[in-house]
């Protein structure tokens, strides 16, 4: 297949455009700098030069292609508090690329987040299809408009195309992680204690990111229209049982972090580090033969690569 990916040299395309490549599909990646263009011809990739919001450039890849895979998002304005703004550009992404694709029965994969679906009970691929939990309240309106675009790409499952969701719990990590992960051990290193919320038994779920990248291969040849997949290697592992690794590895003490002290030690990972969002993936797994053989969160955390040198 001819493949179109937005996204295609992030920290999760990265790894899915080799994947692809393995598999003897042809991958045109998404490149809005020059850095990018480099990484992708390196890969192996051709490059359509282009940012989100370049609608006419979507449109046109996606209708020369066999299939799209849309990884891409605006992280930079979600961490500097404009994820209204993001979301918004993700829809509008969303809908030219469901416009291209319209009738024609090619899939159309999206990236989507597994936290706020079912928070405090174990969420399952049925959670979340239909309307926003009624506890969205707990997350600001940008990760629950995310929501809504994942629920509008499955609509495009009623207009001929192959269209599924690829939901990502919070940390894809890996060797060379700049995510939650990472800003987590940054700010043990940074307090000089590994910490966690209240008794941090709230879970977290997780998946290598080379395991995601698999799955995002299985869905794009055999996804059925209108599928929600869980990347869950790991349902739920415990914040406490993350910062104790944490400070085994840097030599600090492990220990909580009063509630209403949380957001002065955290900042804006307080948020995130409170949540409870233990998730299955198992009608994922039984649905594709999608079996993660990777690392777990805990397993790769103990490798040390996290722990190299400081990071944010």
């Amino acid at each position: 297949m001819r493949v179109f990916v937005t996204g295609a040299s992030g920290w999760i395309g990265s790894a899915v455009v080799p994947e692809l490549i393995a598999a003897g599909h042809q991958v045109v990646g998404l490149a809005r700098s020059e850095h990018s263009a480099l990484a992708l011809a390196e890969a192996g990739a051709e490059t359509r030069h282009g940012s989100l919001d370049d609608l006419d450039v979507l449109r046109d890849a996606a209708a020369e292609s066999d299939g799209v895979i849309h990884l891409a998002f605006k992280h930079e304005l979600a961490f500097t508090g404009e994820f209204d703004a993001a979301a918004d550009a993700d829809r509008r992404a969303i809908d030219t690329l469901g416009d291209a694709l319209a009738g024609s029965g090619r899939p159309l994969l999206i990236a989507s987040g597994t936290f706020g679906i079912a928070p405090g009970r174990l969420a399952t691929e049925e959670d979340g299809r239909a309307s926003a939990p009624s506890d969205a309240s707990a997350l600001d309106s940008g990760p629950s408009k995310r929501m809504d675009n994942a629920r509008a790409a499955l609509a495009l499952a009623d207009r001929g195309v192959r269209a599924s969701v690829v939901r990502l719990p919070p940390t894809v990590h890996g060797d060379g992680d700049h995510g939650f992960l990472a800003a987590i051990v940054a700010t043990a290193r940074a307090k000089g204690v590994s910490g966690y919320i209240g008794d941090g038994a709230n879970r977290w779920p997780a998946v290598h990111r080379d395991d995601a990248a698999h799955l995002f291969r299985l869905a794009l040849e055999g996804a059925p229209a209108g599928s929600v997949l869980h990347a869950v290697a790991d349902e739920g592992v415990p914040i406490h049982a993350v910062a104790e690794v944490i400070g085994r590895h840097l030599g600090l003490p492990v220990g909580s972090v009063d509630p209403a002290d949380a957001a002065a030690h955290f900042d804006w990972l307080a948020a995130l580090l409170a949540l409870d969002g233990p998730t299955s993936g198992v009608r994922t797994r039984a649905l594709l033969g999608w079996r993660p053989t990777r690392p777990g969160l805990l397993d790769d955390l103990d490798k040390g690569h996290y722990f190299a040198a400081p990071t944010a």
